[in-house]
């Protein structure tokens, strides 16, 4: 009986495939933001800011659930499905690249969205980002 229970825990300890894959892909996308910063090629930086958190948010969904998830960009969405508590500053940060996340990808005018999203903006859109990956990279849901 013990040695079932033993070989049980190892079995849930381990990662699925499909978590890792999110999570490479997460880190994938931060890494195209931070060359689409380099080139200046700004309402990308955002773009794939909202992606990375998105297939982050994805890893930990498929952990709680252990299903696929959802097909869905919807940040706030994937946070509830993952039963995820955040910190009130990574919250408000969610919520704001998540209303980004349209305006950028498809702007109604390509100028004023270059004006809104202007260099330091989308450097600090980077910044965060990368500060609520680590928080999300460190929770308790990935850790194997």
């Amino acid at each position: 009986m013990i040695r079932h229970v033993f070989i049980h825990a190892i079995i849930f300890a381990e990662m699925r495939a499909d978590t890792e894959n999110w999570i490479a892909l997460s880190e994938y996308d931060l890494e195209t933001a931070r060359h689409m910063l380099a080139s200046g090629r700004l309402l990308y930086v955002i773009f794939m800011c909202h992606l990375s958190l998105e297939k982050m948010l994805k890893a930990h969904v498929t952990e709680v659930t252990q299903t696929i998830p959802q097909k869905t960009h919807d940040l706030i969405y994937l946070i509830k499905k993952a039963r995820l508590e955040l910190p009130q500053d990574h919250l408000e940060f969610i919520g704001k690249i998540n209303t980004a996340s349209i305006p950028t990808r498809y702007p109604d005018d390509l100028q004023r969205a270059l004006k809104d999203y202007p260099q330091p903006v989308a450097q600090k859109y980077l910044q965060e980002t990368e500060s609520v990956l680590q928080w999300l990279k460190n929770h308790p849901n990935l850790s194997a």
